[in-house]
């Protein structure tokens, strides 16, 4: 009977929490719902802004194509669909946050809050940086070596799958210094055991590139070089963020041992 009542005890604690997940992911989902309705009438624009590094490096005479009959309009919606997701990444992240922080200790709340807006902002810088410096430079390159007399037009189905790709490819390589944080913060690794590891990390930060970008030098080397770099940014906050965490310990053991001798001359 006590085992009977302790697990429907321990079930009844839990509903509410599942109730409150399903009330703030049906919250997002909202969200997510009203930016698509207020980006869906500019779909077009959208999708026409989102071609426009290929686009301008088309040779004359050059347009993208549509294959299949109902891509003029799936693609636009598809690409809207996406992108309301895609902003609103902040605010699933504040419904997780205000989620689990009454669960958190207060250094705990410290840590997760500023990890959960760093981690979105460099989400998106990653995002910005495929969009303004690779795409230019790897659709320059793949025009450029097309042989004499081929047209090339891309069929704007595969454009967006591309393109979504690698958004996500950059998006989540520049969530590395977070990640290296992370590791030293929750002590699965160390400053010292990381920066030792540098040169694997950079023969994976090539092979990150070969899988998930087009097979092109310059592609996978623009994705590969970034990887390093975040991950030294990752190696020196956290070296930061370990020395003062050491210098916070210190000062805590220097209290007990002064409160420990004041006590001791008072007897």
């Amino acid at each position: 009977m006590t085992s009977k009542n302790d697990s429907e005890n321990s079930f009844k604690s839990i509903v509410p929490h599942f109730k409150e997940l399903k009330t703030r992911l049906s919250k997002y989902l909202l969200f997510v719902f009203i930016i698509f309705l207020i980006l869906f009438p500019f779909s077009d624009t959208i999708y026409t802004q989102l071609a426009a590094p290929l686009i301008s490096r088309l040779p004359e005479g050059s347009n993208m194509i549509a294959i299949d009959v109902a891509s003029p309009f799936f693609i636009p919606f598809k690409l809207v669909m996406i992108l309301s997701i895609f902003i609103s990444i902040p605010y699933l992240l504040y419904h997780l946050w205000m989620f689990t922080a009454p669960g958190l200790y207060e250094k705990e709340k410290k840590l997760v809050f500023p990890i959960l807006v760093s981690s979105s902002i460099l989400f998106y810088l990653g995002a910005a940086f495929a969009y303004f410096v690779v795409f230019p430079l790897i659709f320059a390159f793949f025009i450029g070596i097309a042989p004499e007399g081929i047209s090339v037009m891309t069929d704007i189905s595969r454009y967006l799958d591309f393109v979504i790709t690698l958004f996500f490819a950059f998006g989540f390589a520049f969530e590395v210094p977070v990640v290296t944080i992370i590791l030293v913060i929750t002590n699965i690794s160390t400053t010292q055991s990381l920066s030792e590891k540098r040169p694997y990390v950079i023969v994976g930060a090539f092979i990150v590139g070969m899988l998930l970008t087009p097979p092109d030098v310059i592609s996978q080397t623009l994705l590969a070089i970034p990887i390093w770099l975040l991950y030294e940014v990752g190696i020196f906050f956290s070296k930061i963020i370990s020395r003062n965490k050491t210098e916070n310990n210190e000062s805590i053991v220097d209290d007990i041992n002064s409160d420990n001798g004041g006590k001791g001359k008072k007897s």
